[in-house]
Parts: C-alpha cells; structure tokens; sequence
C-alpha cells in the first residue's frame, strides 16, 4: 500500500481581498490578461458576424486573418464576454476563468485539429485557428497561473500563505515582511 504525507491541519480557501489590497500586481496581472483576450475575441467574433455568414458555412470566410462562420463568431463573443466579466470581478475569479478557458482552448486546439479534415469541422477551422487556439491557451494559462504556481513564491503571497499557514504565521516571517514592505503596516 501507498502510503502519503498528511498535511496537518484542514486547508484554507485562499481569500485574495483578505490579503492584498486591490491594486495588487497579481490582481492586475489576472486583469490584463483577460481583458487583452477578451477584447481580441470580441473584436473577431463581431468582424465575423458584421459579414453575415452562414451559421454552418465552411467556406473561406476570414476576419482578423482566422476562418470564421456565424457559429464562431457567437461562440467567440460568448466567451469574450466571460472573459471581460472576469477582468471586472478580478481576483481569484480571473485567475482560476484564465486557467480554466485557457486549457478549454488548448483542447480545443487538439480536438479541431484532429477535425480539420472531416466534415465534422462546423466551427470552420483552418490550421491558423488551430495555431491561434493554442496561442490563446497558452497565455490565458500563464495569465491565470502567474503568481499562483511557481516553488519560489514570495512569503507574503496568499497562494504560499494559504499553502504554508504554519509558517506563515511566524513572527520571524512576519518581520521579514514588514521589512520588505516598509509600507504596509
């Protein structure tokens, strides 16, 4: 039998407004990205529809240089919308939205690229849509894991608080900090 290492204690839900303020770099970071590629896949999905395509068509019908059809163009302002929902909540909700549409697109990616040549393709993808929906994965997931996954995290981040609430709570850490942060009470 497999044995594992408990961790002692039950485990915190992270509450990011408990311990940054607002402005915090972390919470623009989660911002920035969704609202960069929420704007991006509103412009296209609007670009898509202005050319009143067919819903189903597979034709070669193109805006921003990407195959599009009536399908893609709502499903693109859909979830551009969402994405500028969660520039707007900020915080953990923009966060874990970034990681979660990011490996939605990435699955995307592999599920039309293995679609390409069938006539299943209804979402009309070409290989650049396939390019261009990893692309998107990629950065939506480093958008959404920056600063919440990495071995060196900084000791007044809430992800390694919330990770390490033993030491956390040390007044060694804690002096540490204020040091750090002379601005903070």
């Amino acid at each position: 039998m497999a044995s594992h290492a408990m961790q002692s204690g039950t485990r915190r839900r992270i509450r990011f407004d408990e311990h940054l303020p607002v402005d915090h770099r972390l919470n623009l970071v989660y911002r920035i990205g969704a609202g960069l590629m929420g704007l991006f896949l509103l412009a296209f999905g609007i670009l898509g529809l202005t050319d009143n395509i067919g819903f189903f068509n597979t034709g070669g019908n193109t805006a921003l240089g990407l195959n599009t059809n009536g399908t893609l163009s709502v499903l693109s302002i859909c979830v551009g919308l969402l994405l500028f929902v969660g520039m707007v909540i900020g915080g953990n909700f923009a966060s874990t939205l970034n990681m979660t549409l990011g490996i939605l697109f990435l699955l995307s990616g592999f599920l039309n690229l293995a679609l390409l040549p069938t006539p299943y393709n209804f979402l009309a993808f070409k290989i650049q849509n396939v390019l261009f929906s990893f692309v998107v994965g990629l950065l939506l997931m480093v958008f959404g894991m920056y600063g919440r996954v990495s071995s060196t995290l900084p000791h007044d981040n809430p992800y390694w608080r919330a990770r390490h609430p033993d030491l956390a709570e040390t007044p060694e850490l804690e002096q540490s900090t204020k040091q750090a942060n002379p601005q903070q009470p």
